[in-house]
């Protein structure tokens, strides 16, 4: 869904704990000449056998056209994805050179670039850099020591709460009973936003109060969208939004919708990539709007990130993007959902795609067997070719995702008899987003009823307190007061979980 302005909202942070560093001091002699280079590497994240790390290049001497920074590993780790320099290793020793894009780095100029990895045990941080042969000195964050308030091993504790955890069984998700699990609840809107453009985190609280509003409506699911820049921690955002700041303060999302019983469902919603062709919705090339694929060059990383922090969850789903839209870039219907799947240079599209395939595979390959749900073209409304360019799961744990809005192409029982129907006859179909623009619910009063009537499952857009008729929004207030619009799908989750 797109958002209404932001001047509209009432930006509002949440209070969240900053990661204290520990320096590495330097030596009188060191301290007696500015260094020429400095270098700030931080744990963002860390889970048995894995971790991941971002690091910070300041130039502090002559402009350069290029650039190549090297350090050592002490115990053991390797490299196995990176982003936004060319990550390589022999040994211990570890080079990260620069891409084409971002080979400029002038005089007090700074690049930053990240990476996923593996290890076997202590994770020491490396305290020796070069850059282009100079040493610099460096500010590291430590992720053993003991003040470190937010400390990088998951403070989610995965699986405690009384949510379920789910999994896919033929076209129903279950849990491990066995029982069938229809995930049934809201989006709360603003963790795609707010970061991106610097006003903090979330759009309106996110204390358990607030949570406990939306368990109050019978809600079991709760649908989080995420900025891939923010989660990853890239230089365009504000450090206090980024990185471990921002991941913290989604997990802390996370254990209180889990600890009210309600599914977490992370989902990618705004990502990195220069899109300005048909139905653009925006020119910027950072995560500030809705980009037509996922990019190759951070949503694999991304996703990488996210699964290592979750997959040892099964309560978590996720959800690979938020509204492909391939189909307004090119007028084939097959060079779009072949971008869909496999990506890769795709007509139209300025930017090197990353397919659901490969965002699956980056799952995947973690460990992780969480539900993933992949949605369709034409804003994930249009799921006519899904099941014939479905990407292979080798967990057997994918599930079909679709949005509707009264405004859509297929948004009436016709369309979704003749779509949606084989869809839901062989894999679950959660509808992750419905709503309407009339501040009312007649809409989506037969949109569930529709799904209610095969036992799939959907979401209503959203839990803020936008005006119902631009956003659309659930609610009036963060107590729960529904909108107009609102209380169609209050009253229907209360007669439906009550």
């Amino acid at each position: 869904m797109r958002h209404p302005p932001r001047h509209a909202l009432k930006a509002t942070l949440l209070a969240c704990a900053v990661s204290a560093a520990t320096f590495v001091p330097l030596t009188d002699a060191a301290s007696a000449a500015a260094p020429v280079c400095s270098v700030e590497y931080s744990v963002t994240g860390q889970w048995d056998g894995g971790f991941q790390a971002a690091v910070k290049v300041t130039n502090n001497g002559a402009a350069k056209d290029s650039w190549s920074l090297s350090f050592a590993f002490a115990d053991g780790q390797k490299i196995t994805q990176g982003w936004a320099a060319k990550w390589s290793q022999s040994g211990t020793a570890v080079t990260a050179a620069n891409e084409s894009w971002n080979g400029a780095l002038p005089a007090g100029g700074s690049v930053s670039a990240g990476f996923i990895g593996s290890r076997s045990g202590t994770n020491t941080v490396p305290t020796a850099f070069k850059l282009n042969g100079a040493t610099c000195n460096t500010d590291v964050t430590d992720p053993t020591d003991p003040t470190d308030p937010t400390d990088p091993t998951d403070p989610t504790d995965p699986g405690e709460g009384e949510a379920p955890a789910l999994k896919v069984s033929g076209n129903k998700l279950v849990d491990a009973s066995g029982a069938t699990r229809r995930i049934l609840g809201v989006n709360r809107s603003g963790a795609e936003f707010m970061c991106v453009q610097g006003h903090g985190i979330f759009d309106g609280p996110v204390d358990d109060a607030s949570v406990a509003a939306i368990a109050d409506w019978k809600a079991n699911a709760v649908r989080i969208p995420l900025n891939e820049e923010c989660w990853l921690g890239l230089d365009n955002i504000k450090p206090e939004y980024a990185g471990v700041n921002y991941q913290s303060a989604i997990k802390e999302l996370v254990t209180k919708v889990k600890a009210h019983g309600m599914t977490p469902i992370l989902e990618m919603h705004w990502s990195y990539g220069q899109y300005t062709g048909n139905s653009a919705g925006c020119t910027d090339i950072h995560a500030s709007c809705q980009k037509p694929m996922p990019d190759a060059r951070y949503a694999p990383g991304f996703w990488s990130s996210v699964a290592n922090t979750y997959k040892d969850d099964p309560t978590v789903v996720f959800d690979l993007f938020n509204e492909p839209y391939p189909d307004r870039a090119t007028s084939s219907t097959a060079d779009a959902w072949a971008c869909w799947k496999d990506g890769g240079n795709c007509p139209g599209i300025g930017y090197e795609v990353a397919g659901m395939q490969d965002l699956v595979d980056s799952v995947r390959a973690t460990g992780a067997k969480n539900v993933i749900l992949a949605g369709g073209l034409a804003y994930s409304n249009d799921l006519s070719q899904w099941l014939a360019h479905r990407p292979s799961d080798p967990a057997g744990n994918l599930a079909a995702a679709w949005h509707v809005y009264n405004f859509n192409t297929c948004s009436n029982e016709s369309c979704w008899d003749s779509t949606l129907a084989p869809v839901a006859a062989q894999v679950p179909l959660v509808a992750g987003e419905i709503g309407e623009n009339t501040c009312s619910h007649g809409f989506v009063d037969r949109v569930m009823k529709w799904f209610d009537d095969r036992k799939q499952s959907y979401l209503g857009w959203t839990w803020n307190t936008w005006d119902c008729s631009s956003g659309p929004s659930l609610i009036s207030s963060y107590d729960g007061t529904p909108t107009a619009f609102g209380i169609g799908l209050r009253d229907h989750l209360r007669a439906v979980n009550g």
